[in-house]
């Protein structure tokens, strides 16, 4: 019973991500908002909305490691997917393409994982008010981050001239209103999911760290997936690569969210250190997508460029490397 409950949570809260997604997209494009811009904030900040939520009501259930798992986790998972991309796209590199225009987004997720991970090692014991000051520097860093972004960001149509709406696009209210519903409910189909996964972790005894850094992760990831191989199959591979470089940035500043609804104290401080082990396996899948990026690396393993084969191998090697930790 408790897997059928997890099952159809976890569908639900696909399907409204999706939709989420959908409509955040109608907004960028009635906004005239840039691609890149869109993938790296909007588009990333509409998919990581699952992993806000269920951290969340993680922290209501009382299980913060379930809540950490799934953010340190799902950074690891979206590299994992831009490799498959990568697979998938054999007859044009997509990451070759859009090289330069992603190494900024690239660069800062890199430094905001290793920001986390710094602060989780160093154990900065001052607060304001009921937030860890490294909670409130990781928001900071986010948010500078995404101005940098903002401010090298090539506008969306250029002084003087319209840019063209495709037919058939909803109104804007038609997105504010479906992109609101999306969100309410996730809200309500959230913690059912959350609940399950503490089930499932009991019954398995795999507990909430491996369960968090896997399952979870998993389901809150596929939003990403499923708008990351949309946008790419219509052509839009500057927001299908923002969106997951961009997604692992809003999963750190995610973390420094959380603090906020955690109320026992830091919320860096109660994370167990077991979950080093997923941030610098998120650190090393980052910058490894990053140089991927940038490098002109063009051999192949069978039919697998190999810096997407290493990293597959690198998050099935972290994975088992978990497992076997857990």
């Amino acid at each position: 019973m408790v897997w059928i409950k997890f099952l159809i949570s976890a569908v639900l809260i696909v399907f409204a991500a999706t939709q989420l997604a959908k409509y955040g997209d109608v907004i960028a494009i009635r906004t005239r908002l840039g691609g890149m811009f869109i993938g790296v904030l909007l588009l990333a900040g509409a998919t990581s909305l699952p992993e806000v939520l269920t951290s969340i009501s993680s922290l209501n259930q009382n299980s913060p490691n379930l809540a950490a798992g799934n953010l340190l986790g799902s950074n690891t998972f979206n590299m994992f997917l831009l490799a498959i991309l990568d697979i998938a796209s054999r007859k044009q590199r997509i990451l070759r393409k859009a090289a330069l225009k992603h190494a900024l987004t690239g660069s800062l997720a890199v430094f905001l994982i290793g920001f986390v991970v710094f602060f989780m090692l160093a154990d900065i014991q001052i607060s304001i008010g009921w937030m860890g000051l490294d909670s409130l520097l990781i928001i900071a860093a986010y948010m500078v981050g995404v101005r940098l972004i903002q401010s090298n960001s090539a506008p969306a149509v250029p002084a003087g001239a319209e840019s063209e709406i495709p037919d058939g696009t909803p109104a804007l209210w038609k997105g504010l209103l479906g992109f609101g519903l999306a969100a309410v409910a996730l809200i309500f189909i959230t913690p059912v999911m959350v609940e399950s996964s503490n089930d499932i972790a009991l019954i398995t005894g795999l507990g909430t760290t491996f369960i968090g850094t896997t399952l979870v992760a998993l389901v809150t990831s596929l939003p990403e997936m499923v708008t990351t191989l949309a946008a790419i199959k219509i052509g839009a591979d500057d927001m299908a690569i923002g969106n997951l470089f961009g997604s692992n940035m809003f999963n750190m500043f995610a973390i420094g969210l959380t603090d906020a609804f955690f109320t026992q104290g830091r919320f860096l401080a109660v994370i167990d250190p077991s979950f080093l082990l997923v941030g610098v396996l998120g650190l090393l899948m980052t910058g490894m997508g990053l140089i991927g990026n940038l490098a002109k690396l063009e051999r192949r393993f069978w039919f697998i460029e190999i810096d997407a084969l290493v990293l597959v191998l690198t998050y099935i090697g972290g994975l088992f490397l978990l497992y076997t930790r857990g």
